[in-house]
């Protein structure tokens, strides 16, 4: 069993008493190992004493006496403790393996074959402790072709796919977030979680592989299976959807909403909403299926749609549809901070760094037994140190001010 003894818990959470080395920098990373701290894991954070994650000054970031304090580094790194570590120093590889032989996962996401170049590779990692797991995030994987490549999130949206579908025909758009960074993130949170149920069963750990262009591939929905299956490259289809009709992007008074009442029940509630009973029987118009049909669609439902939606608030239009069909505004970001509902989920929540307070994300997932993302803090850089290399791993004041000394922590 790994060894938690001198190690700081979390008070709580379904991963409780698992130990995460992170050695993940910027987004893809940080946000994955972010996951596990919300739910209890002791995430510990290693940077390099003279280049530390690049994000520590990432904007939104507040200036004091100048120091960068980044409201992005806040959001995704809160939850973890953070050490200082030049892992190509003789004595931080042996510290490093020190921490390895007592805890169950390892995070990174350097370009492939870094780790190997570091003597710390999975093969390297088993052999001093069988049961670690270790995950992997790059932009194309450990192995192919193109996995030395290097990537960001543009990278996997273009080579993915999804920028191709995305936007107009006339103008292909990325996907306004770094959707590439943050699915992987998701993925390997999934992946690493998955090992270590296998590695408690069995004692066996594994290396997990997680690409940003395969996480964006299975984001595309039906076009890859469309495309093998009938030859048809999908294109972009603006604030629409290839086939199903109503569904879209509609302007109101004062925005936009999204209307989604396309089956005949959702259809049938729209039309009692907006007082046009006598659409219900329309010959033309009474079944989903020929409501589907764009000729159809566009001379006689879009307009109707268009027509109950400009006569209306955003505000409105959300109260006056309830719970009967979908329909959403398109809520800008202030608009979406403010929302109640959003807030009663915790989905707002502040995290502090360097003794500053930022409102950040909350995290999507809601377990019973509850998780640590309240508030959550951020750790400065090495702030962990005498905690993870003295408490935890045994090492004498003496021994930890001459490797400060050093430089190699």
């Amino acid at each position: 069993m790994t060894e938690t003894t001198g190690m700081p818990l979390m008070a709580k959470g379904a991963l409780k008493g698992v130990i995460i080395l992170d050695l993940t920098r910027v987004v893809a990373g940080p946000y994955c190992t972010m996951m596990l701290a919300d739910m209890g894991a002791t995430v510990i954070k290693i940077e390099h004493p003279k280049d530390p994650d690049l994000t520590r000054e990432f904007p939104p970031a507040i200036d004091v006496t100048n120091e960068a304090i980044s409201g992005f580094f806040a959001q995704y790194n809160r939850n973890k403790m953070a050490v200082s570590l030049d892992l190509k120093a003789k004595e931080g590889h042996e510290l490093f393996l020190d921490m390895v032989r007592k805890a169950h996962i390892v995070i990174e996401n350097f370009r492939p074959g870094t780790m190997e170049k570091l003597r710390l590779g999975f093969k390297a990692l088993r052999d001093i402790n069988p049961a670690i797991v270790m995950t992997s995030i790059s932009g194309f994987g450990q192995k192919g072709p193109n996995a030395l490549r290097p990537a960001f999130d543009s990278s996997a949206q273009a080579s993915g796919g999804l920028w191709s579908i995305n936007g107009t025909v006339e103008e292909p758009m990325r996907v306004g977030t770094v959707l590439g960074d943050l699915s992987a993130g998701l993925y390997g949170a999934i992946g690493t979680l998955g090992a270590l149920r296998e590695a408690e069963r069995s004692g066996l750990g594994q290396h997990v592989d997680i690409s940003q262009q395969d996480s964006i591939i299975s984001l595309t929905e039906n076009a890859l299976v469309n495309y093998t299956a009938t030859g048809k490259v999908a294109v972009p289809e603006g604030n629409g959807h290839p086939f199903v009709k109503p569904y879209g992007r509609f302007v109101c008074k004062d925005g936009h909403v999204f209307f989604g009442a396309y089956t005949d029940k959702f259809w049938r509630e729209a039309c009692q909403v907006f007082g046009d009973q006598e659409l219900i029987k329309d010959p033309e118009i009474d079944t989903m299926a020929k409501r589907f049909d764009n000729a159809t669609y566009e001379r006689r439902v879009r307009p109707v749609v268009e027509r109950w939606c400009a006569s209306h608030t955003k505000a409105e239009l959300e109260e006056m549809t309830g719970t009967r069909f979908p329909l959403s505004p398109i809520k800008t970001i202030d608009e979406v901070v403010a929302d109640p509902h959003v807030r009663e989920r915790d989905m707002i929540i502040p995290v502090e760094y360097k003794g500053k307070s930022f409102e950040v994300f909350g995290n999507p997932i809601k377990m019973s037994l509850g998780t640590n993302e309240k508030g959550a803090q951020a750790p400065r850089s090495g702030e962990s140190n005498e905690v993870v290399y003295e408490g935890w791993l045994g090492r004498s004041k003496k021994e930890i001010s001459l490797l400060r000394e050093n430089g190699v922590i």
